[in-house]
């Protein structure tokens, strides 16, 4: 098969040569073996963990992993790396147009779009060795393309073949939400899986959605010369955000130019002379382009679940705390059943899907996804990251990036860090907003996942200066509030006595 069948570009050597790793046009599938341990539906991140996984447990496991489409999912090839290859060259401008207030002047600089976009996918194809069909072959993965479709709860159609296995899991991914706009489909627009096909930039685009794709791809565009409209039903971006992290961020969306509608519900879309037509409360906007990031819906429909016995809802598959679904010998994992539909959440489903197939059974413990502690980012510029209960039920303190020595010598000082806790200090959640958020939200990651308190993290040395000085600063607060009048009376009355 071709790259231009993938939404990829035909002409492109970099995406010719990712489909021959993800997708090799002269791949033979294998001959079915008598009976697998383990077959899994789905070749992106979820689906790679779980069969890479299981076949290189050493244990002899006969594995056999489908997919229809390209190996690697949507991370690897529309998603994760392809997004953050553009944000990267995006992230230069902005650099750029910081410069002065630094002392460095570059008056003129050009963005040259179609490199841009072809060092995206010169990386795509970089990375593709990892993903491909002939790593896992060398790993012991029977890997067979084609549309799957279960016969029965212990078989599997490929291809012509029939697969019998002990245990499957179901890791089929989400695609792309398209609203019911009135002439959306007709006009034409763009999803996640083909604007990264783009060789020019659009004059004007509108975007659909504030969700985390939406945003970083409107900073993205309006940074590399595109006019952007970011169009949104609720009333403020990221709405599953901190609210002041989203405010934050719509600051500094007006700044650099982005146009916000929020609260927008659009009546109609329609082709016109100048571009599409986008009717929106009695308004109108001609833009050149439409992409459409209003969510992602589950990979379910041509599974013949029935056949198999296995329950699911239009939100995915009815999976149990252990990732079970409604046949216990068949786990899902990845965004097919997950809330947290992120790259790092079917990796560690995956996992845990592994672990409760092959080794509970050992008496080793089954564990709960629930328990896993899941923290998220949305890779703006500032970034926005949050882990854990983040709602006002509990008490919080924030710390502005403007008290961080490292933040101000940086000039980025637009951003902050609200650490969510219960009595004695127990860190419950928390919301990072600024420049490198994505990584200092792992140390509160790991502070919530073994029950380090934010007194305990008050006794941790930071290097100074750096940005991660904010958890010390937020460590500290909380060790302020201990300090009832009652105990500085106490403290006053004994270093007197000394």
């Amino acid at each position: 098969m071709s790259a231009g069948e993938f939404n990829l570009l035909a002409d492109s050597a970099a995406d010719q040569e990712l489909v021959k790793l993800v997708r090799p046009s002269d791949w033979p599938n294998p001959r079915p073996q008598s009976r697998y341990d383990l077959v899994v539906l789905g070749g992106g991140t979820a689906g790679l963990v779980a069969a890479a996984g299981a076949a290189g447990l050493g244990i002899g496991l006969k594995v056999a992993l489908v997919e229809k489409g390209l190996l690697g999912g949507d991370c690897l090839n529309y998603g994760c790396v392809p997004s953050k290859a553009l944000l990267r060259s995006a992230a230069i401008v902005g650099e750029i147009r910081r410069g002065q207030s630094l002392g460095v002047e570059i008056p003129e600089f050009n963005v040259n779009f179609p490199e841009v976009m072809a060092r995206l996918r010169r990386i795509r194809s970089q990375l593709a060795p990892l993903d491909s069909a002939q790593r896992l072959k060398d790993l012991g993965v029977d890997v067979f393309f084609g549309a799957a479709q279960f016969a029965s709860p212990h078989r599997l159609a490929v291809a012509g073949e029939t697969l019998t296995f002990r245990k499957a899991v179901i890791a089929t991914g989400a695609k792309a939400v398209i609203p019911p706009i009135p002439g959306l489909r007709e006009t034409g627009f763009l999803t996640h899986e083909t604007v990264f096909s783009l060789t020019r930039l659009p004059p004007s685009l509108a975007i659909i959605g504030a969700g985390p794709i939406g945003c970083e791809l409107a900073q993205a565009f309006a940074r590399l010369g595109a006019e952007v409209t970011l169009y949104q039903r609720g009333p403020r971006l990221l709405p599953r955000e901190d609210p002041e992290a989203s405010a934050l961020l719509e600051r500094v969306f007006k700044q650099e130019g982005i146009r916000l509608c929020l609260g927008a519900q659009i009546e109609k879309i329609k082709p016109g002379a100048g571009g599409k037509v986008i009717h929106c409360q009695n308004q109108t906007q001609t833009v050149k382009e439409i992409l459409v990031a209003a969510g992602r819906a589950p990979n379910l429909g041509a599974l013949n679940l029935e056949a198999a016995g296995v329950a699911y809802t239009a939100q995915g598959l009815t999976v149990n705390p252990y990732l079970q679904t409604s046949q216990s010998h068949i786990y899902g994992a990845g965004d097919v059943c997950l809330t947290e539909k992120f790259t790092h959440s079917a990796d560690a489903s995956a996992r845990l899907a592994l672990k409760n197939a092959f080794f509970s059974p050992l008496g080793w413990g089954r564990g709960k996804f629930s328990e896993i502690v899941i923290p998220h980012v949305t890779y703006t510029d500032p970034e926005i990251a949050q882990v854990g209960d983040c709602s006002p039920q509990f008490q919080s303190l924030t710390i502005p990036l403007t008290q961080v020595d490292r933040a101000a010598t940086e000039g980025e000082t637009q951003g902050f860090i609200k650490v969510h806790y219960q009595k004695g200090g127990r860190i419950i959640g928390a919301t990072a907003a600024g420049p490198v958020a994505g990584e200092l939200i792992s140390e509160l990651t790991l502070a919530i996942t073994h029950k380090i308190s934010l007194g305990q993290l008050a006794n941790i040395v930071h290097p100074y200066p750096t940005q991660g000085e904010v958890i010390k600063k937020a460590a500290d607060a909380y060790r302020k509030t201990l300090l009832t009048p009652g105990a500085r009376r106490m403290l006053t009355w004994l270093s007197r006595w000394a």
